[in-house]
């Protein structure tokens, strides 16, 4: 083992021939290391029948306009409720909202009996729970895109 002395030379000559500690090959590189997003990114191209390294194109599926202000009066995204169920879901949610309103306003009333806020609380947790039964699948819903992310 040498000593402090010829350590300090050997770092010194090290130095002056440009092969310093933080020179480029004496650090450990990273390039044969695999990471989780390269992996699933991999998984994709495979699973498309995609062969090679990703290449960015300029290929869009969805448009900004039609991303950030979509057309309200498509059929898909808005429509009146036609079946029993689609009406159900709607009265759920003008429950949620009526009852939260009510509930807002009743915070600034003194004097309320308490029949009140318990009444106006039971509409909120029934319109809540009906959500449970009457709500749609993940399948029927326009607003999310082929991997399930929202648009």
């Amino acid at each position: 083992m040498s000593n402090r002395a010829e350590r300090r030379a050997q770092a010194k000559s090290a130095q002056q021939e440009g092969r310093g500690p933080y020179a480029r090959g004496s650090m450990k590189s990273r390039r044969g290391v695999v990471d989780e997003s390269s992996l699933q990114d991999k998984a994709r191209r495979l699973a498309n029948g995609d062969n090679g390294e990703w290449k960015p194109s300029g290929h869009h599926d969805v448009t900004y306009s039609t991303a950030v202000n979509p057309n309200l009066n498509d059929a898909k995204l808005s429509h009146k409720p036609r079946s029993v169920k689609q009406w159900f879901r709607f009265v759920s949610w003008t429950l949620i909202v009526l009852s939260a309103i009510a509930f807002l306003v009743v915070m600034w009333i003194p004097n309320l009996p308490m029949w009140a806020i318990v009444t106006i609380s039971a509409v909120f947790i029934v319109g809540v729970l009906s959500l449970f039964f009457v709500g749609g699948s993940y399948k029927e819903n326009p607003r999310l895109d082929s991997y399930g992310t929202a648009v």
